[in-house]
């Protein structure tokens, strides 16, 4: 694919997250443009297709997959579907971007690494789009220069205003602390071995049955001790913050130190409503490299044995919920494909 061409993306889902992504390929990303979207919904699809110029609206992924006009894929569709469209991605070869999860459960995951490397070369990045913030690529780089020493510990703080209607205390892990799982084995260049998972005495903000907040553990093969508080009822807004504690020195992110206003004897700020807010540059970030490395024929990003990784570590997760802990993370070796 040469530079010149732009890059024809099929996006697969159009609910919030498929419909910000149309927006952002479309206004914000350059050298692609969106040739198709696809939904179960095709009257929701038609209505998003009729408002771009070439583009077409599928009722099925494999059938737009087959499209000439398609040169690469965009998943935003929800979990349970993201195994059967990035099998039907690899039967034609087309570089894809997938929302995490990769799949929601260790063994799927497992199906979907394996497919690709019957490929022989890697096709999947996962939509961990933090790796794209500015301040946690700052504090990656810090880390990784040594400057402070061996990390010791990492503290990462994650809070919603509320949660979904029908949010488990399963989902706290399998849908919030992914991220904190992503971002501490990039971060650290570790992996991820135990998960413990601690419960408070649930919030009065939290729905009846809801395990919430939730304090997570890791411990990595590192030595590196790491906390989540995960909170998704805190009714103060989306908050992610994170603190590296190395051998000489700290190093925090996620400070939100935007605009303070002093008056009438108060102080204080705003705090980011949500998590398309937060983090709408990585989001733009992502893409762009997405596409820059799609147009260049390589893959670059996430891949699919990092999706597969926070699967497993998920996994353990939602057994500390019930069984306590430690509870250790089962992985495959790690195939050569992904060193």
């Amino acid at each position: 694919m040469t530079q010149q061409h732009s890059l024809g993306v099929a996006v697969v889902g159009t609910g919030r997250m498929g419909a910000d992504h149309v927006r952002r390929i479309s206004e914000v990303t350059s050298g692609a443009h969106v040739a198709a979207v696809v939904d179960l919904d095709t009257d929701r699809a038609k209505a998003i297709a009729d408002g771009l110029e070439g583009c077409a609206a599928y009722g099925d992924f494999a059938e737009a997959m087959a499209s000439p006009d398609v040169d690469a894929v965009l998943i935003a569709s929800p979990g349970p579907a993201h195994e059967a469209t990035l099998l039907a991605a690899f039967a034609h070869d087309l570089p894809v971007l997938c929302e995490k999860p990769l799949t929601p459960d260790a063994p799927s995951a497992l199906r979907v690494l394996r497919a690709e490397q019957a490929l022989g070369h890697r096709r999947v990045q996962v939509g961990f789009m933090r790796r794209y913030d500015r301040e946690y690529g700052r504090l990656k780089s810090l880390l990784d220069s040594g400057e402070l020493g061996r990390p010791l510990m990492l503290h990462n703080r994650h809070r919603n205003p509320a949660s979904a209607p029908g949010f488990t205390s399963a989902m706290l892990v399998n849908y919030s602390v992914t991220h904190e799982m992503d971002v501490t084995r990039w971060l650290l260049g570790q992996e991820i071995t135990s998960v413990t998972v601690l419960c408070p005495r649930p919030s009065a903000n939290a729905p009846e049955g809801l395990a919430d907040p939730q304090f997570v553990v890791f411990e990595t093969d590192g030595g590196t001790l790491v906390d989540v508080e995960i909170y998704v009822n805190s009714r103060l807004g989306y908050q992610v913050q994170a603190e590296a504690v190395c051998e000489n020195g700290t190093a925090r992110i996620g400070e939100d130190h935007g605009l303070f206003v002093s008056s009438d004897g108060r102080w204080g700020g705003t705090v980011t409503p949500g998590f398309v807010e937060r983090f709408e540059d990585a989001y733009d970030r992502q893409v762009q490299a997405w596409v820059d490395a799609t147009r260049r024929g390589e893959v670059t990003g996430p891949s699919a044995w990092d999706g597969y990784a926070v699967a497993a570590i998920c996994e353990a997760g939602v057994r500390a919920q019930t069984e306590g802990g430690p509870v250790e993370v089962q992985l495959v070796e790690r195939p050569a494909l992904y060193r």
